[in-house]
């Protein structure tokens, strides 16, 4: 038995985060910012190599890996990867939906998920990675509640660690995270 090595990617900018939105489940679309830095990254990511891509099954996922590889890679789109539902909050303001993240671990948002919710998703992700790509190095292109669920799953981070330590609080955006799942 060997280890799935895990590079976890970001989507692009959409059209909702340069309004001020949570999308959530909403299926927003790559802002033309989003759609350059999908493209940047290409050239960010030459220097690796994937033997597979999985992308969130959500829009703005899907086109960001697209615009970075095309075809270089099989890419495959699985739900499990979504960020959080925000229920009826989906799409609202981030200055609403953000303070309510961390207070929503294991208290569902309003119609919505919980991030042990999300935890759960990304955990069973994990077990088919075990088992369906073991030795291998996958991309995932997706959202922030499933990331924050490897740091919580694969580095041992409680939530409250995961939320403060969260890049996104730092605008310290880097091209790619490297995770490991150990078998």
């Amino acid at each position: 038995m060997m280890a799935v090595k895990i590079t976890y990617f970001v989507h692009g900018t959409t059209t909702d985060n340069e309004e001020n939105k949570s999308s959530g489940w909403n299926d927003v679309k790559l802002s033309d910012l989003g759609i350059k830095q999908s493209k940047d990254l290409a050239g960010l990511t030459a220097g690796k190599v994937f033997d597979a891509v999985f992308t969130s099954d959500l829009n703005r996922a899907i086109a960001s890996a697209d615009l970075t590889w095309g075809d270089k890679y099989p890419k495959f789109a699985d739900k499990r990867l979504r960020e959080c539902n925000y229920g009826d909050l989906n799409g609202k303001s981030s200055d609403v939906v953000e303070p309510l993240q961390e207070k929503s671990i294991t208290t569902p948002m309003p119609n919505g998920e919980s991030y042990e919710d999300v935890r759960t998703r990304i955990s069973d992700f994990l077990d088919f990675l075990k088992r369906e790509y073991d030795g291998k190095h996958i991309a995932i292109v997706a959202h922030k509640a499933p990331q924050l669920a490897l740091d919580i799953l694969l580095k041992g981070m409680t939530w409250d660690e995961a939320f403060a330590n969260d890049w996104r609080k730092q605008k310290a955006w880097q091209p790619g995270w490297e995770y490991e799942v150990k078998q």
